[in-house]
């Protein structure tokens, strides 16, 4: 796993000539485009890069963005793949850890999610606090890369309360500031309305099908961790409908301009404080 993960930073080393990348933003459904907003130095597709694994899944490009924001380099990760589509959970966190490697201390994290709470709402975007493993699976399972971290990480903090309180801020000039926890299940079949209530039971507010892997893995390796969740659907036995990945990617694209917007600022003032 090690020669993988030095093999791609050898690669994107080469191809950022060696500079510094302060902060990386992985993009979830209800973010694709979001690269866009910038001018690249770089623009990358996954499979050209080595080991890194191309997503299958509508809404997720594969392709890696290096941009300038507040002449900070910024690393644009356009979609992720999943551990549903097959791939060792090993393999799924292997940018993470790659670009651990050269440098990055800040990541964000972005996806679509079902709602728990009576609070949301399909488009609300809420801030993750804190998140539940449902899968059985952990990405530092296996020899441990004492290169990254400790054999037993704490995960008391994994998302970060500095990045809450800016993202809060921030929030204000978008949308009413949310939190919830994450609950993360394997998919790609959608949570049964019974497996919904026990994640209510046990205190979350969300259900997915990504993002908490890629965390395990920052925070073993020292990074500090910020993600959010586009409520794209209620979940199971909350909604009166059928669930389907067609009204995911409608109410995405309906939010898009929000979380979008919301995102652009919530990263310019990350590169100001850092």
């Amino acid at each position: 796993m090690i020669e993988k993960i030095n093999e791609s930073k050898a690669f994107i080393d080469k191809v950022i000539s060696n500079k510094k990348i302060e902060t990386m933003i992985i993009l979830g459904s209800g973010m694709g485009g979001f690269e866009e907003n910038y001018e690249p130095m770089h623009q990358i597709d996954y499979k050209d890069i080595p080991n890194f694994l191309t997503p299958s899944v509508e809404g997720h490009a594969g392709k890696l963005s290096i941009v300038s924001i507040n002449e900070k380099l910024t690393a644009i990760l356009s979609g992720r793949a999943h551990y549903y589509e097959g791939y060792p959970i090993q393999d799924l966190v292997i940018p993470i850890r790659t670009f651990s490697l050269l440098g990055v201390q800040n990541l964000i994290l972005t996806n679509a999610a079902g709602g728990i709470s009576n609070t949301y709402e399909p488009g609300d975007i809420v801030s993750i606090s804190d998140h539940i493993n449902l899968t059985g699976n952990n990405p530092l399972i296996g020899k441990n890369l004492e290169n990254f971290g400790p054999r037993f990480p704490d995960m008391s903090e994994i998302y970060d309360k500095g990045f809450q309180k800016l993202a809060k801020e921030v929030s204000k000039n978008h949308f009413e500031f949310k939190t919830g926890i994450y609950a993360w299940f394997t998919g790609p079949s959608y949570e049964t309305p019974a497996e919904v209530q026990f994640a209510k039971n046990i205190g979350a507010d969300l259900v997915g099908m990504s993002t908490v892997p890629e965390a395990i893995a920052a925070k073993h390796a020292g990074m500090k961790v910020s993600a959010f969740s586009l409520v794209t659907n209620l979940a199971a036995g909350i909604s009166k409908n059928p669930l389907n990945h067609e009204e995911v990617v409608e109410i995405a694209d309906l939010s898009k301009q929000k979380l979008q917007g919301f995102m652009k600022e919530f990263l310019s003032e990350l590169n100001l404080d850092n």
